[in-house]
């Protein structure tokens, strides 16, 4: 349906593409990776024809009908928010009669799917809504409008948990193609079949979802090095000969060969390891006391409309808690009350003792000194950390050689919003409250937050769209839904697990009413603290056995490693010509790619494995 052939593309010295090529058949879902800047968008614009290649071709099916999301800033009139859900791209058709009447069965679709969206008023002016909600318009009319090619570009940027999962499940059922730029590993996970990674201005293409392309990239990367070792031995051991024996009249023939041999050599380059690790110690807040913070008896309401009644919470030191509900159920002002940007108007708010509590949300952006570079504004924090640990977590979060000189002035929204995120976490308060803090990061930095996290010995309360990171970081959820709240003192599986077994629905879910949450007084919280510590108990045992039979299997790396290699050799070559399913050899891959990754002699490999135990 499409095919890109042999296209270069630079602005001004900067190659983004080198002679690369793509095909897209129809029913094909792909996700399009790589680092920011690597040229995802501008692959985007030169597809839809926003842009012209440097040299090559991009031809689009004859009658094939594309649809684009961008990031943000979607144009808007002043239509409704049904109006712009049912306009259409086709030029053979308009929804939207002379008299002003839509289409009966594209409004009764537009409806289906703005609901979905969480949209409740569709006859309000679209441009009323925030940016946000105005992109989510605009995802309904592509919907709406189903075409042949769908390109969506971040498309959870502007979408809360419940959303996300309910796009997901629609787009797994979307009948045209699909090809998504998105740095949520879940929504890639269950949505793609071929990654395609831009790196180094070429295209590589990876059969499988998100984690299939981690295990295939690394089993290239092994590979790779693997070669590259052997081709350093050899030419050691040529030049070593040659400084030997070159000056000697009866080796010097042997020794000219060795050279010609040298010179004949295709250089293998040494792979780039861009997986992220956080080389510092994380700084450690001041210990709080057990409780953190108690809501007891609150009431907050937005004028008529109630969202708190009687609300009592209590969250214990070291939790790290995620909040997740349906749209409008009250959990952002629930964030700002525990975070104190709201005040509470009935009952009491009390911080336990010791307590410093610290706020990410996007208005921490206004908070930076604009005048300052990059490093001085991240180094100006009230316990004051070395040069080289800042400029470790400023690279984990894409500011790395000069970029930390420029001025914060010139920084885009999103390098402001990740320099804030790094600045709180060198100098981390003892209850942290995050709203949405994944919004602007790539995978990259994502996982060195939730690296960083891992690190974090206090307290963590926050809301995300990020399943991925959601599941990495969160050991207890709160369920919030129309001003009720249920704790859950489980990850999020745990909370899907138990919300499953009420009910199908875990949205319909009838959650305990916060004015029967005692916690402080009844017996239900000292049990939950026995449990907790049983808990806790049976996953230290749980690692050390695993850390005990990884111990063990490393013992037998001398006999194992070059059979698992020519394995993985022949497993790559298979999954590069496959054309049907290629879940067995995927499975089989990994499973050959996580016992090299135990067995492989270093150090460094041993630690990082037993970190995920």
């Amino acid at each position: 349906m499409l095919t890109i052939s042999r296209v270069t593309k630079s602005f001004g010295a900067d190659v983004l593409f080198e002679d690369v090529a793509l095909q897209i058949n129809r029913g094909d879902r792909l996700g399009l990776v790589g680092a920011n800047g690597s040229g995802k968008s501008t692959l985007f614009s030169l597809i839809l024809g926003r842009d012209e290649p440097d040299s090559g071709t991009i031809q689009l099916q004859k009658n094939a009908r594309l649809g684009y999301l961008p990031q943000e800033n979607a144009p808007v009139g002043d239509e409704t928010v049904l109006q712009l859900a049912t306009l259409s791209d086709r030029a053979e058709s308009s929804p939207v009669a002379d008299s002003g009447e839509i289409d009966f069965e594209r409004e009764a679709k537009a409806k289906k799917i703005l609901a979905g969206l969480a949209f409740r008023d569709f006859d309000r002016p679209a441009r009323e809504f925030s940016g946000g909600w105005i992109m989510r318009a605009h995802l309904a009319r592509l919907l709406v409008d189903e075409p042949d090619l769908l390109l969506l570009d971040e498309p959870t940027n502007h979408l809360d948990l419940e959303t996300v999962v309910w796009l997901q499940k629609y787009l797994q059922s979307y009948s045209g193609s699909l090809f998504l730029i998105s740095h949520d590993r879940a929504f890639l996970n269950s949505l793609v079949t071929r990654i395609v990674e831009l790196n180094h201005q070429q295209i590589f293409q990876y059969n499988g979802n998100y984690e299939d392309f981690i295990i295939q990239k690394e089993a290239r990367r092994s590979q790779q090095l693997a070669a590259y070792k052997n081709q350093q031995r050899r030419i050691e051991q040529l030049q070593t000969f040659i400084d030997r024996f070159g000056a000697k009249n009866t080796k010097a023939a042997q020794a000219q060969s060795k050279r010609k041999e040298i010179a004949r050599m295709e250089r293998i380059e040494a792979p780039e390891d861009d997986s992220v690790s956080i080389h510092f110690r994380f700084p450690q807040p001041a210990r709080s006391g057990a409780r953190v913070i108690t809501f007891e008896n609150i009431h907050h309401a937005y004028g008529q409309t109630r969202v708190y009644q009687g609300l009592n919470l209590e969250i214990e030191r070291g939790q790290r808690t995620v909040l997740v509900g349906p749209n409008g159920a009250g959990k952002s002002t629930l964030l700002k009350l525990i975070a104190g940007v709201l005040s509470v108007q009935t009952g009491r708010r009390e911080l336990g003792y010791n307590v410093e509590l610290g706020y990410f949300s996007q208005h921490r952006v206004e908070m930076l000194n604009l005048e300052r570079t990059v490093l001085a504004e991240a180094s100006d924090v009230k316990r004051p950390v070395g040069e080289q640990t800042v400029r470790s977590l400023l690279g984990a979060f894409l500011f790395t050689g000069d970029d930390v000189f420029k001025p914060v002035s010139v920084l885009s929204g999103g390098e402001k919003s990740r320099l804030a995120l790094a600045k709180l976490l060198l100098d981390p308060p003892n209850l942290l409250v995050m709203d949405e803090p994944t919004t602007h990061l790539d995978m990259r930095s994502i996982e060195a937050l939730i690296a960083a996290l891992s690190q974090y010995a206090a307290t963590l309360v926050f809301v995300s769209h990020d399943l991925h990171f959601i599941r990495s970081v969160a050991t207890s959820v709160l369920h919030v839904r129309k001003g009720e709240i249920r704790f859950y003192p489980g990850g999020y599986d745990y909370f899907l697990e138990k919300t499953a077994s009420t009910d199908a629905d875990a949205g319909a879910l009838e959650p305990v009413k916060s004015s029967e949450m005692n916690f402080p007084a009844s017996p239900t919280w000292r049990q939950r603290d026995i449990d907790r510590k049983r808990r806790e108990a049976e996953e230290r045992q749980k690692r050390y056995r695993i850390e005990q039979r990884l111990r063990a299997r490393l013992k037998e790396t001398e006999t194992r490693i070059l059979d698992l290699e020519q394995k993985q050799e022949q497993l790559v070559a298979a999954l590069q010509e496959a054309n049907g399913s290629t879940a067995g050899l995927s499975l089989e891959l990994k499973q050959i790619t996580d016992e090299l990754g135990v067995l492989m002699p270093e150090w460094e490999q041993l630690v990082e494995s037993m970190k995920t135990v």
